[in-house]
């Protein structure tokens, strides 16, 4: 039969199907009694109609994908065919189950070679997503053990077929279809003496399955980042500064963003309310700046709530306890909540001229809006620190950055976007432009801020989703799907997450703790 004959049609099974039903299933399980008596097929199309599917080439049945809804807890744990079987061969189909359950995919023998069998497992799990179901539960015969049960054991037997050293017709192309072998069955279809009455637990996990819950509980899957590539100018007061960040505040929230978005040290400019002379104390100007922390993070606490947006506050210069300077980013969450990342990795020039000190805590921040990271600046280029909080299921990365020339910028971008794909996730990066000769320690910047998506089928052709004109004061906004990176994690085309070789290698934080005088041994 050629491709250019088949005219294939994809539907739901029907009542008057049963006669050509009965054919196919007494053909492909003449070795374990053959088809369903109609009765049972009625009442399975009658309770669950979606889940029963077939193909057809000119009205001739050529494929079928029988299933049932089952509860996960009870058949993702040992159990054998005939749970699934009431009085009078009546299927036990669970119209409150958490989970579907594959009881049956035949193809006619004529159609085998092309790939019908993957149409109807595809089916079926889109109809899996699409009834937010935990899982796709089977059982799998292991026709071809019979030829090797001298030899090896059931458990033998499945591993060589994982590897691809022995081909079974139904565990191999199970293992094609993304399930996963879960556990072996015994005695789950006694008469089987092919499979000498044995079969492996299948599962497939729908990775976008969302529990019950109430409507406020449920987070956003689609995010609206906004940024602002800030022009550094001269301010006569602080509250000049201040009534400038509202000012952008107020826009990306007219915008229904989720985030607003401000580089490092974005209110450096307030150097410049120091005479000339005092600014050429560059320890004395830093600290000045420092001065003005706290009345900024009020006020864009106040701001955040105002406007009802999240502001990931670039970053701020904040004296600690131990009156030591550390670059900080503040998170404004919109319920009032106030959350702090140091920078971690502080640059040269940073330490000999203003004696920065690096912090020593790294956390990914829990939010409306979904779980965000931020590393300041110089922390993006070093690949560690996002793989940790990767590990913590961070869905996006913010990188608030102050850059001088374009080389010091592609640092920082190529880290960007390197972070961005072998993590798996979104990261945003925000920087300032403008130059201001008048102010010491502020003369030039550079930045093009952009969003970095992971590199495959469902993001754009180069891993960019928006980016901004090079040296120029403005917002820019994306939109960003949370569902994709759950998707492209579990099912891309590389998985570099899943694929790591813990086996070889590992990475974890050091504990700090005895720094703030823990007793490491209690």
């Amino acid at each position: 039969m050629s491709l250019e004959e088949l005219h294939l049609n994809l539907r739901n099974l029907m009542s008057d199907d049963y006669d050509q039903l009965k054919a196919l299933m007494d053909a492909v399980y003449h070795d374990i009694g053959g088809s369903w008596p109609k009765h049972t097929i009625d009442k399975l199309i009658q309770e669950f109609p979606d889940g029963q599917i077939a193909i057809e080439d000119d009205g001739l049945l050529v494929g079928v994908a029988l299933t049932v809804q089952v509860d996960y807890d009870e058949f993702s744990n040992p159990h054998k065919y005939d749970d699934l079987i009431g009085h009078r061969e009546i299927i036990l189909n669970d119209e409150d189950g958490d989970a579907m359950y594959g009881l049956d995919v035949l193809i006619h023998p004529d159609y085998r070679g092309y790939r019908l069998g993957r149409r109807l497992y595809e089916a079926r799990k889109e109809l899996c997503r699409s009834m937010n179901l935990r899982a796709i539960l089977a059982g799998g015969r292991i026709p071809e053990y019979h030829q090797h049960a001298d030899e090896l054991t059931p458990a033998q037997y499945i591993d060589k077929v994982s590897r691809k050293e022995i081909y079974d017709p139904i565990l191999s192309f199970q293992q094609a279809n993304d399930f996963q072998v879960k556990r072996l069955l015994r005695k789950y279809l006694p008469e089987d003496e092919q499979s000498r009455g044995y079969a492996t637990l299948l599962e497939w996990n729908n990775i976008l399955f969302e529990p019950a819950a109430s409507v406020l509980d449920n987070k956003p899957t689609q995010v609206r980042v906004g940024a602002v590539q800030w022009q550094m100018r001269e301010f006569s007061s602080v509250e000049a500064a201040l009534q400038q960040i509202e000012y952008f505040v107020d826009a990306l929230s007219d915008y229904q963003s989720d985030f607003a978005f401000f580089p490092e040290l974005f209110n450096a400019p307030l150097m410049g309310l120091q005479n000339r002379a005092a600014q050429q104390d560059q320890m004395g100007a830093i600290r000045f700046l420092a001065g003005f922390t706290e009345r900024f993070k009020t006020e864009l606490s106040r701001m955040a709530v105002s406007y009802n947006i999240n502001i990931v506050g670039g970053s701020m210069i904040e004296v600690g306890d131990d009156d030591r300077l550390y670059n900080i980013a503040y998170l404004f969450h919109r319920d009032g909540t106030v959350e702090r990342q140091a920078k971690l990795h502080i640059t040269p020039q940073e330490r000999r001229d203003w004696v920065i000190e690096g912090g020593d805590e790294l956390q990914v921040f829990d939010t409306d809006a979904g779980r965000v990271g931020i590393l300041i600046c110089y922390d993006v280029e070093f690949p560690e620190l996002g793989r940790l909080l990767a590990d913590q299921d961070m869905d996006i990365l913010f990188v608030p950055f102050w850059t001088d020339t374009k080389n010091g910028y592609l640092r920082v971008r190529h880290c960007s976007q390197a972070r961005a794909i072998e993590n798996e996730c979104y990261v945003v990066l925000c920087g300032s432009v403008g130059n201001l000769p008048s102010i010491e320690n502020l003369d030039i910047q550079y930045a093009q801020s952009a969003v970095f998506s992971p590199s495959d089928f469902a993001f754009p052709h180069d891993a960019v989703l928006a980016e901004t004109t090079p040296n120029t004061e403005m917002i820019f906004f994306s939109d960003l799907d949370l569902t994709r990176l759950t998707v492209v994690r579990a099912e891309g085309s590389v998985t570099n997450l899943k694929d790591r070789r813990k086996d070889l290698f590992d990475l974890r934080w050091r504990d700090w703790s005895w720094k703030s005088g823990a007793n490491l041994e209690e």
